[in-house]
């Protein structure tokens, strides 16, 4: 998945489950949009959903800090490399 394709199903989970309508990719979600740990909560499923898989303690934890679309895009981005890297190196055992 490139990081548009990503960007998109992100701007429609913003729209769809939070009434976000093209938020700015550097606003902070909690200041401008009143983005609250309710709304992140249900973010982060719908990430496990969009990767088709379920995120770990560690991975729900790391993204707490995470306040902009654009950290949004670099956190998947970051957990589909590493899925896929990890998925590489049990192939290769």
């Amino acid at each position: 998945m490139t990081r548009d394709e990503i960007k998109t199903a992100i701007i429609k989970i913003f729209s769809e489950q939070f009434e976000i309508d093209n938020p700015g990719l550097d606003d902070d979600l909690r200041e401008v949009h009143e983005f609250d740990s309710i709304d992140a909560i249900e973010l982060l499923r719908e990430i496990e959903i969009l990767l088709d898989s379920e995120l770990t303690r560690a991975e729900k934890k790391n993204a707490m800090e995470i306040r902009t679309i654009n950290q949004i895009l670099d956190y998947i981005e970051g957990l589909a490399r590493a899925r896929a890297s990890g998925e590489a190196t049990l192939r290769q055992a």
